[in-house]
Formats: structure tokens, sequence, C-alpha cells
């Protein structure tokens, strides 16, 4: 009887011993992969993958503003009447009347009480400045009082510019780049030929000087 006993006592600390040791090398293994490790489980808005790749090529701002829409810059404009007026003589409200706007230095509106962070930027107001304020202002010039955090979307930008740019400013957009024109630095000519022409001189600002 003993013996049965110490038998069946033998098996079941022998059966313990295997799932004890099933237990942890099956620990082992778990910890040595996880799934989807080292990759993103999902797309976060504005957050890229760790493994590379971007949004895309970069659509130069000439190029965006000469097929912009004046009539779709009007309707994104509406995200702004709740602070700007755009008429001729329009008042100041939470921020400054945006008539002409386009080619007057900075922080420069009669009668409006602009932040330091602003006035102290310097510049003419650009249509390559105005995206990048429109862009994110915050970054723009920081500590300023404008609360909206900005347009993502370069097409709405585009279509914002020439619709403010139509609102008194009326200047000449800058030209968009041609097509397929290979970068200066990339055309070099032969060994002894001249010196290439000024074609690949730099496009003429397209702001107008300031008002």
């Amino acid at each position: 009887m003993v013996d049965r006993n110490n038998t069946i006592a033998g098996w079941v600390l022998g059966a313990g011993i295997v799932a004890l040791g099933g237990a942890i090398l099956f620990g082992k293994v778990i910890e040595g992969h996880v799934p989807g490790e080292g990759k993103q489980g999902y797309v976060i808005q504005g957050v890229e993958s760790s493994e590379g790749g971007g949004a895309g090529p970069v659509v130069p701002l000439a190029t965006l503003l000469a097929s912009a829409d004046v009539a779709k810059g009007e309707a994104v404009f509406k995200k702004c009447t709740a602070c700007h007026t755009i008429n001729s003589g329009g008042a100041n409200g939470i921020g400054p009347n945006l008539y002409a706007t386009l080619g007057k230095p900075l922080g420069s509106h009669a009668g409006f009480d602009y932040s330091e962070a602003l006035k102290g930027k310097g510049g003419t107001w650009t249509f390559e400045a105005a995206n990048e304020w429109l862009t994110n202002p915050k970054k723009y010039a920081p500590g300023n009082k404008m609360t909206f955090a900005g347009l993502s979307n370069p097409e709405d930008r585009a279509n914002l510019l020439v619709y403010l740019n139509a609102q008194g400013s009326n200047l000449p957009l800058p030209p968009p780049p041609a097509e397929g024109a290979a970068p200066a630095e990339a055309v070099a000519p032969a060994e002894g030929a001249p010196a290439a022409a000024a074609a690949t001189a730099p496009a003429a600002p397209a702001a107008a000087p300031a008002k």
C-alpha cells in the first residue's frame, strides 16, 4: 500500500515539474516576442510611423496659389468671421480688420492693440509669411494673441490667401515653378563652356512693397 502511495505521489510530483517547466518556457517565448513590437498599432493623426514615410511631396505654395479659388477662399474665411471683418473701413473685433492686409507690415492695422510677439516679429505680410501664419499662428509668432490653431490643409490656405488678396491688396501671385524644371545646382556647364545665363536666377518677390 505504501509503495502504491509513493508511486502516485511520484507521478503527481513529476506532472507538476513538467507543468512548471512548460509555463516557464512559454513565458520566455512570450517575453521574447511581443506581437506588433516596434510598430504603431493604429495611425494617430499628425504622428508619423517609426518605419519612415511622410505625407508625400510638398506642393510649392506658388503652384497652389495658381489654381486656388477665391469663392472657396471666401467659404474658408467664414471660420474667421467670429474675430475679423474684411470690408474696407470695417471695425476691429477680437482681431484686426483684414482689408488690404497682404503687402502691409505685420501688426500695422490702425487702432488694434497687437501683441508684442507679433509687433516684434517684423517683416511684411507676403504670401509666404501669411501661409506660415495660417498654418500655425503660435509657432509663427510665439506668445501672440491668436487663439485659432491654424489650417492644416494647404489648399484651404491657398484658397483663403487668394480671397484675402482680392480684398484690397491685389498683389501679383508668385509664378509657379516650371513643370519638370531641374534644380539649379543639378545643372552644370560642360568643361570649357561659358557659364549659363541668368535663367536660373531667383524669381522676383511676390509681395509689393509695404504700404
